[in-house]
Order: C-alpha cells, then sequence, then structure tokens
C-alpha cells in the first residue's frame, strides 16, 4: 500500500537524519547555542523539532530518545542537571502514549494478566529500585565512567543481537528483572541508556520485537516518572523552558512511530534495533576517547 510504503520511508530517512546527527555531534565540541537563541521562538521550534525525529525513532525502535538528545544538549550549552529532568518529564508522557497507542494497534497486549502485561509490570517495580540508586550515585560518579560503563554494556547487547539468534538463553523472570533494574540504572544516571538494553535484552531472551517495543515504551514511561520525582524532591524545580519544547516534540511524533512499528516486518524490527543498538553503543564509547 502506498501509505504504508511512505512511512517505511519516512522511518528510514529519520534513522538516517538521527544517525548522521548522532555522529556529527560525536565530533563536535559544546557550543553555546543556548545563549544565541536564549529565549526566543527559533529555540524552542529547533528543540521541539529535535525531540519529533529523536522520539519517532525511540518509540519505533524502543530506543534512541534520551540517548540522544542528552548529548546534544550537552552541546549546545544546557547544563546537565537541567537536561535530565526535562528528558525524564518529556519521555514520561509520551512513553506512557506510546505504550498505551502500540496496546490499541496489537503491537503489543498489555491486558491484565498477560506475559506483556507482568513483564511491563516488573520493570515499572525495578524502576523504583534502579532509578533511586542512579540519581544519588548521579551526583557523585565522574561521568566518564558512568558513560564508559553504558556504552560497553549498550555495544555487547547489539553485537548479541547481530552475531546470533537467541544467545543469551531461554526466557526467564530473572533475566526480567535484572534487565529492569539495570535499564531504570541507567536511564536515572545519564537520561539514557534505558532503551537500547532494555529493548534489545528482551529480544534476545526470546520476548517477540513488537512486544519489546511497546513493553520498553511504556515501561520507559512510568520509570521517568519516578526518576523525575526523585530530581525534583533532590534539585527543588523543573526548567521549563527545556521540559516544553521537548514534550511537545515528543508527543507529536508518536501516532507515527506507533502506525511503523505496526507495518514494519518483524525480521526488519530486529535487524533494525541491532544496528541501533550497536551503533549508539559504538558512539558513547567514541565520545569518550575524544
Amino acid at each position: 500500500m502506498a501509505s504504508e510504503r511512505m512511512l517505511k520511508r519516512f522511518w528510514t530517512v529519520c534513522l538516517l537524519l538521527v544517525g548522521i546527527g548522532l555522529i556529527t555531534l560525536t565530533f563536535t565540541k559544546q557550543f553555546s547555542l543556548k545563549e544565541q537563541f536564549s529565549d526566543s521562538f527559533l529555540l524552542f521550534i529547533i528543540i521541539g523539532s529535535m525531540a519529533f525525529f529523536a522520539e519517532y525513532v525511540d518509540s519505533s525502535l524502543g530506543m534512541g530518545y534520551g540517548t540522544t538528545l542528552t548529548p546534544v544538549l550537552i552541546i549546545m550549552g544546557f547544563s546537565p542537571l537541567n537536561i535530565v529532568p526535562a528528558v525524564l518529564f518529556s519521555e514520561c508522557i509520551s512513553g506512557l502514549s506510546a505504550g498505551f497507542l502500540h496496546h490499541k494497534l496489537g503491537n503489543v497486549d498489555l491486558k491484565r494478566g498477560t506475559q506483556s502485561n507482568k513483564i511491563m509490570t516488573i520493570m515499572a517495580l525495578c524502576s523504583v529500585v534502579g532509578s533511586i540508586a542512579a540519581v544519588i550515585l548521579a551526583l557523585n560518579l565522574p561521568k566518564a565512567y558512568i558513560k564508559l560503563y553504558i556504552g560497553l554494556m549498550i555495544l555487547g547487547i547489539g553485537a548479541f543481537l547481530l552475531l546470533g539468534n537467541r544467545l543469551a538463553g531461554k526466557f526467564s523472570w530473572g533475566k526480567i528483572i535484572g534487565l529492569g533494574s539495570v535499564a531504570a540504572f541507567n536511564k536515572g544516571i545519564s537520561g539514557g541508556g534505558y532503551g537500547p538494553l532494555l529493548t534489545g535484552g528482551q529480544v534476545l531472551i526470546g520476548v517477540p520485537e513488537k512486544n519489546a517495543v511497546g513493553i520498553t515504551s511504556f515501561a520507559e514511561g512510568i520509570t521517568c516518572l519516578v526518576g523525575l520525582g526523585l530530581y525534583i524532591f533532590l534539585q527543588g524545580g523543573l526548567a521549563w523552558a527545556l521540559a516544553a519544547p521537548l514534550s511537545i516534540g515528543a508527543i507529536l511524533s508518536v501516532p507515527a512511530a506507533t502506525w511503523t512499528v505496526k507495518v514494519l516486518p518483524s525480521r526488519i524490527l530486529r535487524q533494525s534495533i541491532g544496528y541501533a543498538t550497536l551503533f549508539l553503543g559504538a558512539l558513547t564509547l567514541i565520545k569518550i576517547a575524544l
């Protein structure tokens, strides 16, 4: 169908744009775009547009929003302690919305009693423990060590997805608990690193690709809510000038992203998840080396 072909092409273009942007920013030194367009409508549009493309990729692959936007906004001149809560706020709204639409479109069944619902519930519960530990450590650990840890982990997941079939073994609830806890830790400590681990990890242990994307979207929304609450409690506020454009841009992309998952073949989705995970992990390590 023409509409499906156009949507697939749009999805491919978005992946390429985000990829090219990340490569460019990996080799770019920080500049003060924030100061150049401070309090302007143009800066609002720029940030909102970035959030749109990042969330479109995130809601269709289960990864990429915080992992993309956090370093981009740092390079633009924003403070990390303003960025992470704003990213968490916007992704809380878009993640819960995406999870709901994935369920409505049949990408995943989140009805009570289903395996997908149980996985999502466990992920949400794990988010409490993981986010608390992460937010506390985020204020005390050297950022270079945090980025190295996340980069190596994501790189490994991507390699496993591309080099073998279910190399991590069979499905088990213990593995789900481990994935949820570590992924929530990643999210709370850096604003990113959640989707690549959780989506890729689920696929590795046998969860269908479309289910994994839908579960990750919904669980990530809950995880972001927990982390956001902790940051506001410890810091006492939210940078609305950053949170507003991020939230608007992200939420506008959700309907198209969830429909993209519905029409994409599972084989293509699995390969895309693998390549995207490997790519994000490699860029994280390159950025540290530079």
